[in-house]
């Protein structure tokens, strides 16, 4: 009898092992970063791999150097902000000479004619002349200040460079429009007998020290207005009044000798920066302004303004460099 085999029965498939039965590679693997690792060992990784952090504040002699690298930058946006400025007038750079002396005529009519204030002083004209035009440098340049960096906003988030260079760069531009401008004065002085003299090199110096003063200021407000832009609106009328205590539309010892303030007040006025540089620059063009209407240790004080406003602004801008832009 034949024998019918039955056909063999079917075999499972094969299951898989179990995950702590799994085969492992040989291939190794780094080891995964711990999300609780202590932030030193972190930083120590970033430091190891050369990795720093963006926009950090540099050291202070790295920032001056990155600022001195960056000087022709801060040189041409300065004088293309100077050309730009009057652009779109009619006359254009015209107005940097016209804007002083109309400021000129009218206090003239103010103070020299309704307020008499031409009363006991020399050359009033020449006087008042050059106090006008050394007062509009200090304003326009404390006034550019509180614009450097919130009037930059685009720029300061867009690239990466020494936010100092907003402010020095826009204190240049007023220094460059002074220059232009002496032109004026000193056609002014001829026409009132007033001619050069040696003592006309010490305007030299004197706007130097007003330069130093009114950059540091200029950085001062920038990071003040940076964080509270309000600052701008009420900077006009701060300016105004340190003008008016300032001399520069009357003669600050004509106080004292009309009795009316103690002296300790009136040497208060003498010392105001805005005050010595205007001074200093009267006692350098013109002749009848002699070194008796000047306040004691007049250079001395001028330097020491000139270093504290600079130095002492420039560290305080640094300080917040990180800041800047952000927010």
């Amino acid at each position: 009898m034949t024998e019918i085999l039955a056909p063999p029965a079917p075999q499972a498939p094969p299951q898989p092992a179990p995950p702590h039965q799994a085969r492992q590679t040989s291939t190794p693997h780094a080891p995964a970063e711990d999300p609780h690792a202590p932030a030193e060992d972190l930083r120590a990784l970033a430091l190891r791999h050369g990795l720093t952090v963006s926009g950090a504040r540099p050291s202070l002699p790295a920032y001056v150097r990155q600022l001195w690298s960056r000087r022709d930058f801060i040189t041409a946006f300065a004088t293309a902000r100077l050309t730009a400025q009057y652009s779109q007038a009619r006359l254009g750079q015209v107005w940097q000479v016209m804007t002083p002396l109309l400021n000129a005529a009218v206090y003239y009519a103010i103070f020299g004619v309704l307020m008499d204030a031409k009363q006991g002083v020399p050359d009033y004209v020449p006087f008042l002349i050059t106090g006008v035009f050394v007062w509009t440098f200090t304003s326009d340049t404390v006034m550019a200040g509180t614009r450097a960096i919130s009037g930059n906003l685009g720029l300061v988030r867009a690239l990466h460079f020494p936010r100092a260079s907003l402010p020095i760069s826009l204190a240049l531009q007023q220094l460059q429009q002074l220059l232009l401008s002496l032109t004026a004065l000193v056609a002014i002085l001829f026409c009132f007998g007033e001619f050069p003299t040696w003592s006309w090199l010490l305007a030299v110096p004197a706007l130097l020290g007003q330069a130093l003063f009114n950059t540091g200021v200029a950085l001062v407000l920038a990071r003040l207005a940076a964080r509270t832009p309000d600052i701008a609106q009420l900077m006009p009328f701060v300016l105004r009044t340190w003008m008016y205590v300032s001399g520069a539309m009357w003669s600050i010892r004509n106080l004292a000798s009309g009795g009316r303030f103690p002296d300790g007040v009136v040497l208060a006025l003498q010392c105001n920066p805005a005050a010595v540089y205007i001074d200093l620059m009267r006692f350098a063009l013109i002749e009848s302004h002699t070194s008796a209407q000047l306040p004691p240790h007049v250079w001395a004080l001028a330097a020491g303004w000139a270093l504290l406003a600079f130095g002492g602004g420039f560290i305080w801008f640094w300080k917040a460099e990180e800041a800047y832009g952000r927010g």
